[in-house]
């Protein structure tokens, strides 16, 4: 139990004391996975608008596909980038693995279908309210996704948090894409399994109460965002 006991007052100590070894594992991992979010957002928040909307065939494989992709198990998409980025692979000449970017191309296949798939739901809802109008002004599809998208900017927040806590708490792909390798490639997550295999359980705990509080901020950010009037989020509960 005074293990216990001094293991948390010591991890109270490296996060008071700003420990630069934590720090700098922390601020790695806030920067790999707001890359890896913007550029899921970039490629999701338009397709999944454009799957709302749109009528063409395989439109309904499509909106199936990347619904059953939301559950992709990181260990294979860590599996698959880590054969795309090695030497051997198509991308191996771009010498990417075990850098953060290959950690940022990881979260992104991971976290990409999810924002497609919760955008395509947050727009489709919306659409319902506006369609009639739009086909009525005879307004051109571009034009009335990129409205659709402001319009459910507040839900679609929602969206890319969500995104941000399934990256920011992901460990086997970064784990085998990045290598876990300190002042390089370790992150929060990653640093906790080593720490705790280790049996230094003082850095890891700090690590996870950081986890922890990032993981509140998100959901409590989530609940002010939809709790002025519960009506701003058009994502139905599943």
């Amino acid at each position: 139990m005074q293990d216990f006991t001094g293991s948390f007052r010591l991890a109270g100590r490296l996060i008071a004391a700003a420990d630069p070894a934590l720090v700098e594992i922390v601020l790695l991992s806030i920067q790999v996975t707001l890359s890896a979010l913007v550029v899921s957002a970039l490629i999701g928040l338009p397709l999944g608008a454009t799957l709302a909307i749109s009528r063409f065939p395989g439109r309904h494989g499509l909106v199936i596909l990347c619904n059953a992709l939301m559950g992709l198990p990181p260990v294979v998409v860590g599996l698959l980038v880590y054969m795309m980025l090695s030497n051997a692979g198509p991308l191996g000449v771009l010498q990417l693995l075990y850098t953060p970017t290959a950690m940022v191309i990881a979260q992104t296949v991971l976290i990409t279908p999810i924002l497609i798939a919760l955008t395509r739901q947050v727009i489709a809802d919306l659409n319902h309210e506006y369609a009639e109008t739009f086909h009525s002004l005879g307004v051109p599809a571009h034009t009335a996704i990129a409205a659709l998208l402001w319009d459910g900017r507040f839900s679609l927040l929602t969206v890319l948090l969500a995104g941000f806590g399934r990256a920011i708490a992901e460990v086997g792909a970064v784990m085998i894409v990045g290598g876990n390798i300190n002042h390089v490639t370790r992150v929060m997550t990653t640093a906790i399994a080593l720490e705790t295999s280790k049996g230094e359980l003082a850095l890891a705990l700090a690590l996870g109460l950081i986890l922890l509080a990032i993981a509140l901020g998100v959901n409590a950010l989530t609940s002010m965002i939809n709790a002025p009037d519960g009506k701003r989020s058009h994502v139905r509960s599943a």
